[in-house]
C-alpha cells in the first residue's frame, strides 16, 4: 500500500460547507474526518460527512442512467434518458397542468446552476413550485 495523501475540500451534503479532510490511499478515500482550520465546523462533522465515503468506490454504484421498460429497469443512453424526462414532464404539465410540476434545487450547487433551474421551472413549465434544501 501506498502512503496516505491528505486532501482538504468542502463536504457536499448539506449547505453548510463544513471543511473536510480527507484521506486518500491507492486513489481511495480510506478516512475523512473533520478540518480543525476550517471556520465553519472547526474539526467537528456530522455521522455523513463522517461515515458515508464508501459510495464514491461502490461497485454497484449507477454509472449509466436508467430507464424502467416493461416493468424492469435498463440501462440507456443519456440522450434516450433525456428524451424520456422531457416527454414524461411534457406530458404530466399539459394533462395535470404546470402546478403539477415541482423541483428542489442543491444549496450546494452554483448560484448559476440554481439560476437556470428556477428559470426552467418558470419559463419552460410554467410553475414558481420550485424549492431548496437550504429550507429543511
Amino acid at each position: 500500500m501506498g502512503e496516505a495523501n491528505l486532501v482538504k475540500t468542502i463536504c457536499g451534503y448539506c449547505g453548510t460547507g463544513c471543511g473536510l479532510v480527507l484521506e486518500v490511499q491507492d486513489n481511495r478515500i480510506v478516512k475523512i474526518r473533520g478540518d480543525k482550520e476550517a471556520p465553519v465546523n472547526k474539526g467537528q462533522t456530522c455521522v455523513k460527512g463522517a461515515f458515508a465515503y464508501e459510495y464514491v468506490h461502490a461497485k454497484n454504484r449507477l454509472t449509466t442512467p436508467l430507464i424502467r421498460k416493461a416493468g424492469k429497469l435498463v440501462e440507456t443512453t443519456w440522450d434516450e434518458a433525456y428524451k424520456f424526462i422531457a416527454e414524461h414532464l411534457s406530458t404530466i404539465r399539459d394533462t395535470w397542468g404546470p402546478n403539477a410540476v415541482s423541483m428542489f434545487a442543491c444549496a450546494r450547487t452554483t448560484n448559476e446552476s440554481n439560476y437556470i433551474t428556477q428559470k426552467f421551472m418558470r419559463t419552460v413549465i410554467g410553475s414558481n413550485n420550485i424549492d431548496g434544501c437550504n429550507r429543511t
